[in-house]
């Protein structure tokens, strides 16, 4: 009795396997009948069936045509019948899609993070004036910003421009410059508020506790 157990391994490989064993064998099926009209007959039922396997799929556009799409796949595209999309492309279907490149402009100061890197060629093609000078000042601002919340200790104003000069391809040169960037505490205070806040809620649940302890002794 036990020499005649099957194990999955033994069994045909699934193609899409959330459609089960049985729904491939019906395919099977469908693809050993002789004449077209029973293959068709066949593989109108399956649609069916997997329409309902799959009820999720009825708000999906094109929700058919997907279906007909996947009968073919599980087919293994060697099934003859007359789909109402047509018959799709093997290559196109199992075509891998090109890999996506991870958009690291300047992997010498992640911390800066992409934006930084877009914004610095924004202001480096505008034209000179009071204009693109309040936005590098404010991108350079931004970046001390997140070299603090990076290193969470001070930074001089010139290492910042020197960051900002090697970014711009030394195109925005501050390293001359006598304007100073905002102060690191004032960067840093809506950080700090939120800090000061976490520890005086846990300073409320202290005392919170103690009088309950309390209450509980005098009973």
């Amino acid at each position: 009795m036990i020499d005649d157990l099957e194990y999955n391994t033994e069994r045909e490989h699934l193609i899409i396997p959330e459609y089960g064993r049985h729904l491939q064998k019906m395919i099977n099926y469908a693809k050993s009948r002789e004449t077209k009209e029973e293959r068709n007959k066949v593989a109108k039922g399956i649609i069916s069936v997997m329409g309902n396997i799959q009820p999720h799929l009825r708000d999906v556009p094109d929700f058919q045509h997907k279906l007909w799409d996947q009968l073919f796949i599980m087919a293994d595209f060697e099934i003859d019948v007359d789909a109402p999309y047509g018959e799709p492309s093997k290559e196109e279907i199992l075509a891998r899609p090109e890999p996506l490149k991870y958009p690291q402009n300047f992997p010498k100061y992640r911390f800066y993070g992409n934006n930084i890197k877009t914004m610095i060629d924004v202001a480096v093609g505008w034209e000179d004036g009071e204009l693109k000078e309040a936005l590098t000042f404010t991108i350079a601002n931004h970046m001390k910003k997140c070299f603090l919340n990076w290193n969470k200790d001070t930074v001089e104003d010139a290492v910042i421009y020197k960051h900002l000069y090697e970014l711009s391809d030394g195109k925005i040169d501050l390293k001359e410059s006598n304007e100073n960037l905002s102060d690191s505490t004032s960067l840093m205070r809506a950080k700090s508020k939120y800090g000061s806040k976490s520890t005086s809620n846990k300073k409320t649940s202290s005392t919170t506790k103690k009088k309950y302890t309390n209450n509980r002794k005098r009973y």
